[in-house]
Formats: C-alpha cells, sequence, structure tokens
C-alpha cells in the first residue's frame, strides 16, 4: 500500500457526473490489484489546482485525464496507458498506441460525445464505496 500513496502514483482524474466515466473508474478499482492508482473527479479542487500547470481548461470534462510521470494523458492515449495498470490480458490493449492517435482519438471523441445520451448522467459526482476512499485524493 506504500506504493498507492507515493506522489508520483499515476492518477486519473474522471467526469465525476458521468455514468460512463464513473463505471470505467470502479472497472479499474476492481482489476488494478497493485492498487497503484488514485482518482479524482475532474470537477474537484483538487483537479483544478493539480491540472493548471498543464494548461488544461478549468471546465474540461471531454475525457478521462491520466497523470503519470508527470506527463499528462487525454482521450485514447489515456486509456490505453491505464490498461497497462490492470489484471489479466488488459495490459495487452497498449498495443493499440501504435495506431496513430487521431484515428484512436476519433473513436474515443465519438463515443465521448455521446456518452451522456448513451449512459447518462448523474446529479452530482459519484462516491465511492467506503473500502475505496483511501484511493481518492479529493475526498
Amino acid at each position: 500500500r506504500a506504493e498507492m500513496m507515493d506522489k508520483e502514483a499515476p492518477i486519473l482524474f474522471f467526469d465525476g457526473v458521468c455514468n460512463l466515466c464513473s463505471s470505467s473508474v470502479q472497472f479499474v478499482l476492481k482489476r488494478n490489484s497493485k492498487e497503484n492508482i488514485r482518482f479524482a473527479s475532474l470537477q474537484s479542487e483538487f483537479a483544478k489546482k493539480r491540472l493548471t500547470s498543464f494548461n488544461l481548461p478549468q471546465d474540461y470534462l471531454d475525457s478521462l485525464v491520466l497523470l503519470e510521470n508527470g506527463q499528462l494523458f487525454i482521450q485514447s492515449d489515456a486509456a490505453l496507458r491505464l490498461c497497462k495498470h490492470l489484471n489479466g490480458l488488459w495490459p495487452l490493449f497498449t498495443i493499440f498506441l501504435l495506431v496513430p492517435r487521431p484515428l484512436r482519438d476519433a473513436i474515443y471523441q465519438a463515443i465521448a460525445k455521446r456518452r451522456y445520451k448513451w449512459f447518462g448522467r448523474s446529479d452530482s459526482c459519484w462516491i465511492p464505496d467506503n473500502r475505496w476512499n483511501e484511493r481518492f485524493v479529493d475526498q
């Protein structure tokens, strides 16, 4: 668990009111046995403070955002890089990083644009189960 609390541990920022995004976080929580990924909603004060140095707009909600080793990744880069931290065969999906980013991001954007319509949204940010509280940096 010391690795999880490491300030350099990857942080996944997500749209806290998006049902697809919240489901994705729950998916990662269940498949990240190393427990090295931390989480924060993009709507949180923590996210606004932490992401300002990367010139990301404070109201940015268009993508998952992965902060890893001092680098910021969005859209398909964030999703695919996240796979390497998951159990099972998920790390194999990083092979898709070889696909040109414009093509990958076009697919990502098509889903992201329709995520509220297809998966819905909540009136407030998703609140994690108590067993996962320590993995969320904006609690």
